[in-house]
């Protein structure tokens, strides 16, 4: 689509978008949640060059200038909807750890991919799925946080990411534990292997339909829904303190999984009073997003 002259709003628009946590243990690359931790982001037309002013996580550490996640994908979002893109200056106040697990390169392109739609006034949620879901590469982190919820996600045969959102049950309160080292997805997804046995899959497969049932119907099933053999076991290795965290709180009962690709740890159910994950680690209690990604003004 070749881009074209309209009335762009100048800003200041500002959009907040929600951490999410995927796999959720069995559901690989396809169900996700929003969680109530955020980072917010205000952008406005300038002359130029794109700027970017960053405080809270990352603070020191991300790219200030056109080479910031959510520039550029603020670039391919206009681009999409056949918009010149303008010079931006982007405020970013980040809550949520980056490269941790709990979806902190998702929200930034739902953010630019939002803060676009926005200035060019139009809003429109299905195609920014669309066009997070292709900076992103897969779905399950950028659909919660786009939607809200709890979603399952998917590519169709046009290569375009599609979701599908349930509300949790309202008693279930998620809590991170969140390590004080990166992790990067690339590296996890090395570790896997190009195939798994059928049984695996198939063990999966329904752990994954389990688990949908139980986040939205009956959480007492939420412990033997969140078992997996596709991928927690062979990224152990180069996770060995989530690993260790993770086995503590299932061998406590606790539904406990990696978060995403790690190395924060997900608990899906009560955790025993007084348990310590041990030194470097921070809990949050939190709570599940409804709203995903929001303009604010």
């Amino acid at each position: 689509m070749s881009a074209v002259s309209i009335s762009m709003q100048s800003g200041p628009v500002t959009v907040r978008v929600p951490a999410t946590s995927a796999n959720l243990g069995p559901g690989f690359d396809a169900l996700g949640v929003a969680l109530t931790l955020y980072d917010e982001v205000t952008a406005t037309v300038i002359d130029g060059p794109t700027r970017v002013g960053i405080t809270g996580e990352g603070a020191g550490e991300l790219p200030v200038d056109s080479s910031h996640l959510i520039a550029r994908s603020m670039r391919t979002a206009f681009e999409a909807l056949g918009v010149t893109a303008p010079e931006i200056e982007l405020r970013c106040v980040n809550r949520i750890p980056q490269a941790r697990g709990l979806g902190s390169s998702s929200a930034a392109i739902v953010a630019g991919v939002t803060l676009a739609q926005a200035l060019a006034g139009m809003p429109d949620r299905a195609q920014a799925l669309e066009i997070a879901g292709g900076i992103e590469g897969h779905p399950d982190n950028v659909a919660p946080c786009v939607l809200g919820g709890f979603t399952v996600a998917w590519i169709d045969e046009k290569h375009r990411a599609r979701a599908a959102t349930m509300a949790p049950v309202q008693s279930v309160q998620p809590v991170v534990f969140v390590p004080d080292v990166q992790g990067l997805t690339a590296v996890a997804r090395a570790a896997l292997p190009a195939t798994v046995p059928h049984a695996d899959a198939s063990f999966n497969a329904g752990r994954s339909a389990l688990l949908v049932y139980a986040l939205t119907t009956d959480p007492a099933l939420l412990y033997a829904a969140t078992e997996d053999r596709l991928h927690q076991a062979y990224r152990a290795g180069g996770m060995p303190g989530t690993a260790e965290v993770v086995r503590r709180l299932r061998e406590a009962g606790v539904a406990a999984v990696v978060s995403g690709a790690g190395p924060t740890v997900l608990a899906l159910s009560e955790v025993p009073s007084g348990f310590d994950p041990g030194n470097g680690w921070i809990r949050h209690n939190l709570g599940f997003d409804s709203q995903g990604a929001q303009v604010m003004s």
